[in-house]
């Protein structure tokens, strides 16, 4: 069958087979492989079916009809409250799933740890485009449930310099943790400030390795992007964190 290749893989080259996705392995492909195979057992919806791998070794997974967050979804929409109560909820559906599972292990739950409007496919639900599924689950790993929620407000809310309103923004937060049912927030700004540094140097490190992929990521401005979005969330953090 023709392929199609797809917007946005940003690091891997994603191409539409039929009904299907395929794409290059990822580097712990048997635990997210893993963890697909527990949604699909608990009947979840909300993240797409890994259904092996084709002639050319990549992996094969349903493709899931919609939108996904960074192209054809506008940015008013992903920040709406609605689409952030229903994300905020997806997550909070598959962190109860993983749950007290092997795959878990002594951690809270798994972790997706990449949550951004990139990775999440939208789709009209009541003549209203919503969140349905999420993408792209290379790097998820046993974690805290603050972490990933952590993650999706960074992303989601875009938080950096580019924010307009602060008090308006730091709102959205709680509307977040609100819908999630986040019961300890204490640390949810820290555990921000925490990614933020940790994506930053992580791509310096990676690219300084010769990895391809970070290396146009940091030479786009992509590290640097990060840093400036770090010195605002610790510049704003007590606005933001007494808003929870």
């Amino acid at each position: 069958m023709a392929e199609f290749g797809m917007p946005g893989g940003f690091i891997n080259r994603v191409v539409r087979v039929g009904a299907t996705v395929r794409r290059p392995l990822p580097a712990r492909a048997e635990f997210a492989h893993d963890l697909l195979g527990l949604f699909e057992q608990q009947g979840w919806t909300g993240a797409p079916r890994f259904r092996g791998l084709d002639e050319q070794g990549r992996e094969i997974l349903d493709y899931m009809e919609g939108y996904v967050g960074w192209g054809s979804v506008r940015w008013s929409a992903v920040r709406s409250d609605a689409c952030l109560t229903g994300v905020a909820r997806l997550v909070r559906e598959f962190h109860d799933l993983t749950a007290g599972s092997a795959l878990a292990g002594a951690h809270e739950v798994v972790c997706h740890n990449d949550l951004s409007p990139k990775n999440t496919v939208y789709a009209p639900v009541e003549a209203r485009l919503r969140p349905v599924a999420l993408i792209d689950w290379d790097l998820a790993a046993p974690g805290e449930r603050i972490h990933d929620v952590a993650h999706l407000c960074w992303q989601y809310l875009a938080l950096g310099s580019g924010v307009t309103d602060v008090k308006a923004t730091a709102l959205k937060m709680r509307t977040i943790c609100d819908a999630y049912g986040l019961s300890t927030r204490a640390t949810l700004v820290d555990t921000i400030l925490w990614w933020q540094d940790r994506c930053w140097r992580g791509i310096e490190a990676a690219a300084s390795e010769g990895d391809p992929a970070m290396v146009d990521l940091r030479d786009k401005g992509a590290a640097e992007s990060v840093r400036a979005a770090h010195r605002w969330v610790a510049a704003h953090r007590g606005e933001l964190q007494a808003a929870l």
